[in-house]
């Protein structure tokens, strides 16, 4: 929101939005209220005062946005807990007319997850000999959700490295050429680590080096490459040298992270955050769309 915004809603908070209320407030019972833009909303519990923003779903839970006097945004879950007008309210999702709701889901129809547009009637091609390589599941699985369509139009598989300590074995084994490509994603790509040195070794590779292309993004995990604010965070936390990246995030979010099982239904919910290539940090998207470019280009 501008400043002009702010201006504007900045003296309905007053300096204490509760002033008057005391008793009524104890005696009423909460109603519902749509959160609806520029509303002004106190959150009970941490007594954060600000104007819905935005309401949007994150991890399979409704989240709205309140901005404060200072431009400041802090997210929390739709429901009870919050005061209008000192008054209590459970606050719901917006809603959207029948209209907007049909217009919306028809130009998804149109669009692919990564933006594209979409093929109708038109079956996924045989699978071509190129293929594009990611370090694991998670980044399969988030390459699937947002570019799966495309890929399937195009005949490009998707497979896991498992790590890339032994990519330059892998490149050996799979003997790309001109009509077999190869194209890499690698995990926390900066100069001078581990995954910097076995890159650079991958791509002066010969004689396949032509017919590879390695590249990468600079987060510690996939998981970093959703934007925060999708899981209702202003930033993806800061995890303390020795402790497990995943379980730290876990932590953060509140989340259970003492077994595999835990982190897996972690990841559910972040990947669960992710509608379209919109939710993605440009790093990633434009790493994404590069391999795409090289293995389908022309032969």
């Amino acid at each position: 929101m501008g400043a002009g915004y702010r201006r504007g809603v900045s003296d309905r908070y007053g300096d204490d939005v509760l002033s008057g209320h005391r008793r009524r407030r104890a005696r009423a019972r909460p109603v519902e209220v749509p959160a609806e833009t520029g509303t002004v909303v106190e959150d009970v519990e941490t007594g954060w005062c600000g104007a819905v923003v935005r309401v949007e779903k994150a991890g399979g839970v409704h989240m709205v946005h309140l901005e404060d006097r200072h431009g400041r945004t802090r997210a929390f879950p739709l429901g009870p807990g919050f005061h209008v007008d000192g008054a209590p309210v459970t606050l719901s999702a917006p809603r959207a007319s029948a209209t907007a709701r049909l217009s919306a889901a028809r130009a998804a129809e149109r669009r692919t997850a990564s933006g594209s547009r979409a093929v109708h009637g038109r079956r996924a091609m045989v699978a071509k000999g190129s293929r594009i390589f990611v370090e694991g599941r998670h980044d399969a699985e988030l390459v699937e959700k947002v570019w799966g369509a495309d890929l399937r139009v195009e005949g490009v598989v998707v497979e896991m490295l498992d790590g890339v300590d032994d990519l330059t074995e892998v490149i050996r084994r799979f003997a790309p050429d001109r009509g077999r490509r190869m194209g890499v994603l690698v995990d926390h790509l900066l100069p001078g680590t581990k995954e910097w040195r076995v890159v650079e070794a991958a791509r002066r590779l010969r004689p396949w080096a032509d017919h590879v292309l390695v590249v990468g993004h600079p987060y510690v995990d996939v998981w970093q490459s959703v934007k925060p604010q999708r899981l209702g965070m202003d930033a993806w936390p800061v995890i303390p040298r020795g402790t497990s990246w995943k379980a730290g995030v876990a932590t953060h979010l509140g989340w259970p992270h003492a077994t595999h099982t835990d982190l897996a239904r972690a990841w559910r919910r972040v990947l669960g955050a992710v509608d379209s290539y919109a939710d993605l940090e440009p790093e990633l998207l434009g790493r994404v769309e590069e391999l795409i470019d090289f293995v389908t280009a022309p032969g």
